[in-house]
């Protein structure tokens, strides 16, 4: 328990910065003027002011120390106590008004202690403020406790004069034994935080984000909390060390403590009832509501946290939501969702565009042998109801997992594949490709779905939302190895690919190696069809990419540039939701270390120049990966090769729509669907009609410009 101390009354409101950290030649208040850049000519209260003040029965140890400017107005201010140096901007005789609220501009029933309040500010039952900046136009109302400490860092991960090391915030990712802990920052984007988990081995690589972290900030001590210009704040009990954005509006709350909330008026962000906030950074335009309970912690902007979410030690992307759940100690890049109460993830690597079911475990310690496991899952990762895994494990995109308990570590290198138990027979069984066989409108309308849920204004860095994108399309050449590689080994054969390139369906049993960390046998099913199936999504890529970037009548050109680049297929890294070449990171990485780069500021411009290089980026990696798939040359392209495949990626892409619109007619079919509804009639008015269904209608018209693009390249090569 702490000591109550006792001090003169009339020192209440002054040294917040203890002497022993003050610059010579400086007083307890030049950081907070330094601050406010609402800087205005205060002057001292009149006899006449101070009197009608105490009638109105506001006290103050010294009214000195209480500035006001020339448009004050004594009389709305009622039943106050002011200690310390406070300064009152202009008032005028008008209230404020927002939603239902109607609140006159002034000070009432409240207690000021050494703060700046802007103009026009209606303060209402706040019973205690202390070392605060408030904007103009700011409303508080009923508001239990507001107070700021000398060493004040706002959710930041650093420490201030005279601090212990020991009270550093880390966020602990990835790893529940804080082998991969960061600093973090206001501004960390989930690149910045991908980056410094990973290559824990390189010790310079690690100093160098540590020290560019700290270059950032000061060890001074004096900041002010700070609340901006029209900020809403009513019926919430506990502020201590917060920097709130304009606009913001937050209701209803237990605690805010050590945090940023960021917000903009085109921005802004909405905190609400019975929510506990601390050390932690708040993007903007995000949502958090009713009961949540964050810790340690990084929310990126337009992201919601939702009933009762529990979310320690870890950060999460952009344009995300988490309802309901707990999650511990993982890093989500942009665009996840969870929303269900009994859903538990810890010690996850998350690479976006994914979706937890009910009932899904992942990344849960307790079924190893000690709390350093960790999960990896790639972009549209889907565990399903009620999923356990393992640790260690690993997932290339677009996994989904079948109900059931996986007792083993998995190491899944097909994308777009289902993977479930076969209880019978006792062993794993992998569908590669499976989505594009069986589900093609749930994963067709992933990429529409998260555009349009990425309401970023400041579009700073390209997310990839596509499907079909260097990272999957190499994974579709890392599942064409594998596939080889078990029908090879299973069947004996030396080479497998005149095997997997015939006609008709398959009768043998595949088994692959090294998917699960067990005795048990692993099933892939379907080789040949998803061997057929990656190699014609390789070339489709290909062509979707060539329509949509390049102009017929300068597309022999870009190919020539092409050739002359000598470009060869490279790996792409998924850093926070933007794919990069792994060249390109080496040398941002190497540029780091060699203090090339040194600042967060340098490497986000670095980021964005990436993003502006990525769809030329993007086109070259699709022609490589053309030449590797097809095995010709890029010299050798001539015109009767690309018409064969303008041909056939129309064949695909025909194929792609009449499989969204089969996928999703099967529900208006099956009479296990039908059986809720007491006609067709009814069922229509319920769940629409397919005719109407609008992502369906969408991709009918994205195949007629799909067609017309195909049809403009006809002589062009």
């Amino acid at each position: 328990m702490g000591y109550i101390i006792k001090q003169p009354l009339n020192r209440i409101g002054y040294d917040f910065i203890p002497a022993e950290y003050l610059p010579e030649g400086k007083d307890e208040y030049y950081l907070r003027f330094e601050q406010n850049k609402n800087q205005k000519t205060y002057r001292n209260l009149t006899a006449e002011e101070i009197q009608i003040l105490e009638m109105n029965h506001n006290e103050s140890t010294d009214w000195n120390d209480v500035l006001v400017t020339d448009k004050f107005f004594p009389k709305q201010i009622k039943r106050s106590k002011f200690f310390g140096l406070v300064r009152i901007g202009d008032m005028e005789e008008v209230y404020l008004e927002y939603r239902d609220i109607r609140l006159p501009v002034g000070i009432y029933n409240s207690q000021i202690i050494s703060c700046d309040l802007g103009d026009c500010v209606a303060l209402h039952q706040v019973r205690y403020i202390a070392h605060f900046i408030v904007g103009n136009e700011v409303i508080l109302l009923n508001v239990n406790e507001m107070e700021t400490s000398s060493n004040a860092k706002f959710g930041n991960g650093i420490l201030k004069a005279g601090d212990q090391d020991s009270s550093r915030i880390y966020l602990e990712l990835c790893n529940e034994n804080g082998g991969r802990s960061v600093l973090p920052f206001d501004g960390m984007q989930a690149a910045d935080v991908y980056l410094w988990t990973r290559n824990r081995q390189d010790k310079v690589l690690q100093q160098r984000f540590w020290d560019i972290t700290h270059a950032g900030f000061n060890d001074i001590r004096g900041y002010y909390s700070e609340i901006g210009d029209r900020t809403v704040i009513k019926n919430s009990h506990t502020f201590k060390n917060v920097k709130i954005g304009s606009d913001a509006y937050i209701k209803g709350i237990s605690k805010l403590k050590n945090l940023t909330v960021n917000s903009t008026s085109e921005a802004y962000t909405q905190i609400g009832e019975g929510c506990e906030l601390v050390n932690g950074i708040i993007g903007y335009g995000c949502r958090v509501f009713y009961g949540v309970k964050a810790v340690r912690f990084i929310l990126s902007s337009y992201s919601q946290l939702k009933y009762g979410a529990r979310l320690i030690n870890s950060f999460l992307g952009d344009n995300s939501t988490i309802s309901c759940c707990e999650v511990l100690n993982s890093l989500i890049f942009p665009a996840h969702e969870q929303h269900h109460n009994n859903s538990f993830l810890c010690a996850a690597l998350v690479k976006g565009q994914s979706n937890m079911a009910a009932g899904a475990t992942v990344g849960s310690n307790h079924n190893s042998r000690g709390a350093d496991g960790e999960i990896i899952a790639g972009r549209g990762f889907w565990p399903g109801l009620c999923v356990s895994l393992k640790h260690n494990s690993r997932f290339a995109s677009y996994t989904l997992i079948v109900k059931g308990d996986f007792l083993h570590e998995l190491d899944i290198k097909f994308p777009f594949s289902l993977i479930s138990n076969d209880v019978t027979h006792d062993r794993l069984v992998v569908v590669p490709g499976y989505w594009f066989m069986y589900n093609m409108y749930a994963l067709m309308r992933n990429t529409n779905k998260f555009i349009s849920r990425d309401k970023r204004s400041f579009k700073n860095q390209y997310f990839e939302y596509d499907i079909l994108a260097p990272d999957t399309v190499n994974e579709l050449f890392t599942g064409l190895s594998e596939i080889e590689r078990a029908v090879g080994k299973t069947l004996g054969i030396a080479d497998p690919r005149g095997w997997l390139e015939a006609d008709g369906k398959a009768t043998e049993e595949i088994f692959v190696d090294n998917a699960e960390f067990s005795k048990r046998q692993v099933l892939l099913l379907k080789p040949r069809d998803s061997y057929k199936l990656f190699k014609k999504l390789i070339r489709y890529n290909a062509v979707c990419q060539v329509l949509e970037h390049v102009a017929p009548a300068v597309v022999q050109e870009k190919i020539n540039d092409f050739i002359a680049s000598g470009t060869k297929r490279v790996q792409f890294e998924n850093i926070g939701g933007q794919l990069v070449p792994v060249p390109k990171l080496e040398q941002l990485l190497d540029d780091l270390k060699k203090e090339e780069v040194n600042s967060w500021a340098a490497m986000h411009a670095r980021y964005h120049q990436m993003s502006n290089e990525y769809i030329t980026d993007k086109l070259h990696h699709a022609l490589a990966s053309l030449a590797e798939v097809t095995e010709r040359d890029a010299t050798s392209w001539d015109a009767t090769f690309w018409n064969e495949l303008l041909d056939e990626a129309l064949a695909t892409k025909k194929w792609i729509c009449e499989e969204i619109h089969n996928s999703r007619s099967k529900d208006y079919h099956n009479p296990f669907r039908l059986m809720v509804y007491e006609s067709v009639e009814e069922m229509n008015e319920v769940v629409g009609r397919l005719e109407d269904n609008s992502f369906i209608n969408q991709q009918t018209a994205e195949f007629e410009n799909f067609t017309s693009k195909v049809a403009a390249f006809n002589g062009a090569f």
